[in-house]
């Protein structure tokens, strides 16, 4: 068998599985802008990199955590089973040197690389990987990506020290691309055993090339090159360890204070880098690395369990009312596209559903008055003595775009819906959607260059943040996540879209991109297919 390469499928369906997983290069699309490193000179090791964030997700558990600002860092510190190649989209090898699937895509068969070890010290073997997957379904809610992933699962066998046969009880098509993301990194089999409180506490042990240092919650996360580390994914350009000796991750709450601190040289790269940060960059010594995000579009999605908000025709009336063009050109960063779908462009499966989310506010005022709702002296809307008011909660990672949403409670005032903004701390996300309390949740995005993000949002058998009823949507979510057909797929998941977004289930405001504001004495700083940075190739002049 190959080292270096996958096994080929077995069967015509394991093939059009694959083809589904890599769908073509646009799954991965948009190309880093900014100065090019190819005349960088000869890499060189050591020195460290300082990064600025917006925010903490307050837990060091890869497992547990959906936040980019805290994935930058915690993913250098775990590797996963396979990688997926940003620029082709392929899936390649990573800790697994090669895999097979089975006919019906229920089980997955991978061949782990000898000599991988986590920082503990303890191998990366089969039982390793058995402990990972057994334990997730068990985390709670923080991990509802990694949960995801893993609907359906059955067990994983154990075949030898270095061979695994996962199975689910279902044909699981999105499986082999979710062992490329964070959510799925592996951790040792001694943190496998602890409570998820501790696990978010403590941080993990993963088998990545970089360890954590030093943490303090709401401030800085330093992590340190792991000697020794030679065991990283075949869509990195360097063998062994990184180049740098030491990653510092500062939570910097203004976008404005970190372009002027990458400006200004006092750190070498930003995240969230917003549209009036460009000039700052501009006249630095900086560039931005961008890429067009694939998975579900920065969105306002409503909770379908409350009063107002399980009206279809209100809620379809604010998704006419959107001016997504204008949103976008004011506020986002230039180049950002509007939506025109919940998928964005760069997702296999993608389906253009521009003219159902065309502008429209004689439409959006005829849906609300046959609901029943007239206008008021004030402007807002009143049914029974009930003004039509909505409160919308937005966290701190998404701060950026507050703005935004100013605009979109605007464009709803206009006609006769209010918007009350909320703002919480992220770290306040799972009570939150534990307790349901909102009518609306901003920035609802999900990168994942597979359109099983929408299942991991929208399906009612998972943590269904929306509170969404249990119809027709669950049936083809679920179909389009056991189907091998790529053209079968592609139908179901062009119908989840129609579902998602004529119900008006969320409003879809603009494709999201990855903008990473980096130093020009910064080189081989790349993103990854679904998002978040690669920093083991990374060097400093």
């Amino acid at each position: 068998m190959n080292k270096d390469r996958p096994s080929p499928p077995r069967s015509a369906s394991a093939l059009a599985l694959m083809l589904v997983l890599v769908a073509s290069s646009s799954a991965c699309g948009g190309a880093a802008s900014g100065t090019s490193d190819s005349d960088a000179g000869t890499p060189v090791s050591g020195g460290k990199l300082s990064f600025a964030v917006a925010t903490d997700a307050g837990c060091l558990d890869p497992q547990q955590v959906g936040s980019s600002d805290t994935l930058y860092a915690l993913r250098q510190t775990v590797d996963s089973l396979t990688d997926q190649d940003p620029s082709s989209g392929r899936i390649v090898p990573w800790l697994a040197r090669s895999w097979e699937i089975g006919d019906d895509a229920r089980t997955f068969t991978f061949h782990l690389r000898s000599g991988a070890t986590f920082s503990d010290g303890r191998p990366v073997d089969a039982q390793a990987v058995k402990k990972n997957f057994d334990a997730i379904p068990k985390l709670g809610g923080l991990a509802i990506l990694a949960q995801g992933h893993l609907t359906g699962y059955r067990g994983t066998q154990v075949i030898d020290k270095s061979t695994v046969k996962v199975s689910f009880d279902r044909p699981n098509a999105q499986f082999l691309q979710a062992t490329s993301t964070p959510a799925l990194g592996l951790v040792s089999p001694a943190d496998t055993a602890r409570t998820p409180q501790q696990r978010c506490a403590d941080g993990v042990h993963g088998s990545g090339p970089f360890t954590v240092g030093a943490y303090r919650q709401n401030q800085s996360l330093t992590l340190k090159k792991r000697t020794g580390y030679g065991w990283g994914s075949a869509a990195w350009k360097k063998k062994g360890e990184a180049y740098l000796d030491t990653l510092d991750f500062t939570v910097v709450a203004e976008s404005g204070v970190r372009a002027g601190s990458l400006g200004s040289g006092q750190v070498d790269a930003i995240g969230g880098v917003r549209r009036q940060d460009e000039a700052v960059l501009r006249r630095g010594e900086a560039r931005v690395v961008r890429r067009a995000n694939p998975g579900v579009v920065f969105n306002l999605g409503f909770n379908n369990a409350r009063p107002l908000t399980r009206d279809a025709r209100v809620r379809q009336a604010a998704q006419a009312a959107i001016n997504r063009a204008e949103i976008a050109a004011a506020v986002f960063p230039s180049g950002t596209r509007p939506a025109t779908s919940v998928l964005s462009r760069t997702t296999p499966g993608y389906a253009d559903l521009s003219k159902d989310l065309a502008h429209d506010r004689d439409r959006a005022k005829s849906l609300l008055s046959a609901a029943g709702w007239t206008e008021g002296g004030d402007g807002i809307r009143r049914k029974g003595g009930k003004r039509l008011s909505l409160t919308a909660v937005s966290f701190s990672n998404a701060g950026a775009y507050r703005s935004a949403l100013e605009l979109v409670q605007q464009q709803l005032k206009d006609v006769g819906i209010e918007l009350v903004i909320k703002q919480l701390q992220v770290t306040q996300f799972p009570q939150t959607i534990k307790t349901g309390n909102y009518d609306a949740l901003w920035g609802g995005d999900l990168t994942r260059a597979d359109p099983d993000a929408l299942r991991t949002l929208y399906s009612t058998h998972l943590v269904n943040s929306y509170r969404l009823p249990a119809s027709e949507l669950d049936t083809v979510l679920d179909e389009q996540a056991a189907t091998t057909d790529t053209a079968e797929r592609a139908d179901l998941v062009a119908r989840a879209q129609q579902l998602v977004v004529r119900q008006a289930y969320v409003l879809p405001i603009v494709d999201q991109e990855a903008l990473i504001g980096v130093s020009d004495r910064v080189h081989d700083l790349t993103l990854g297919a679904s998002g978040g940075v690669r920093l083991h190739d990374t060097w400093k002049s």
